[in-house]
């Protein structure tokens, strides 16, 4: 079944502005798609364009084949929940588990169930010591911790992350990415990861590079990331591992094009044997 369906879709911020043009995409449900582009290509349009955030100017959207209209928009935005990129931009209570019941609590959800989302919630971001703990003294990976589980408190079927790790250190990419996955992989959590970082993009099913409001390549992470020199002309490039297999090529050692770590320490020791 199709999570999200977007037929000839047909967006603009105004004249001479970005847009897109009869513009298609699906995601199947419990599906994990990475969508990558360089900035301005439409990635984060794409993102608000599924929940109703932005009205489409024509086409249609469908939301597990519910239309998305002025009517079904409330209907379609539990369906669909949205985490951003700055995490203080979502915080609205001081406390980590007032923040995570306020989404539910605006849409008239039950005090017991509210209760019982939250633990839900916490648990699924692995945060259920820091249930009464300040928001304010987290860190930007705790943080944005906090923001999912706030989503997930509208038990969403569909997550879409708009740059959710752009802000964080490494490890705090690393702590998201794991929440993220194992959101998809035992809750069945649809997910659209909007990213630049091509290591992220490596744990999808699969993935789609935008350019200009259009898609210009979509496979397997595998598949995109072997045709490495029409990424560069869309100002992406190679996840690092892959970029050290071309450095090595180029420089005379014969490695195998690989995109994980231990499987080029073993190429290396291979070549060197």
């Amino acid at each position: 079944m199709h999570a999200i369906e977007m037929k000839d879709v047909a967006f603009s911020y105004g004249e001479g502005a970005f847009r897109l043009n009869k513009f298609n995409f699906t995601v199947e449900e419990g599906e994990f798609v990475a969508v990558l582009g360089h900035n301005g290509s439409g990635k984060s349009t794409l993102a608000r364009l599924m929940n109703g955030i932005l009205a489409a100017d024509g086409g249609e959207i469908r939301v597990f084949d519910t239309l998305l209209t002025d009517d079904t928009l409330y209907d379609v935005r539990r369906q669909v929940g949205v985490v951003f990129q700055n995490p203080d931009n979502q915080t609205v209570a001081s406390i980590v588990e007032d923040d995570i019941a306020f989404g539910a609590e605006n849409v008239g959800t039950p005090r017991e169930e509210i209760g019982r989302r939250i633990d839900f919630a916490l648990g699924a971001v692995g945060m259920r010591d820091l249930r009464t703990a300040m928001v304010a003294r987290l860190s930007g990976g705790q943080k944005q911790r906090v923001a999912i589980a706030g989503v997930l408190a509208l038990k969403p079927r569909v997550m879409v992350l708009d740059e959710s790790t752009a802000m964080l250190d490494p490890r705090g990419r690393r702590e998201i990415m794991d929440v993220v996955l194992r959101l998809n992989r035992e809750e069945k959590i649809t997910v659209v990861l909007i990213t630049h970082f091509m290591e992220e993009a490596l744990l999808a099913d699969r993935a789609v590079v935008m350019n200009r409001g259009e898609i210009v390549m979509e496979g397997t992470p595998a598949d995109i990331f072997e045709r490495h020199e029409e990424l560069v002309t869309y100002n992406l490039a190679l996840p690092r591992i892959g970029a050290i297999c071309k450095r090595l090529q180029a420089g005379g050692m014969p490695v195998a094009d690989t995109l994980d770590a231990e499987k080029l320490a073993e190429e290396i020791v291979r070549c060197v044997s």
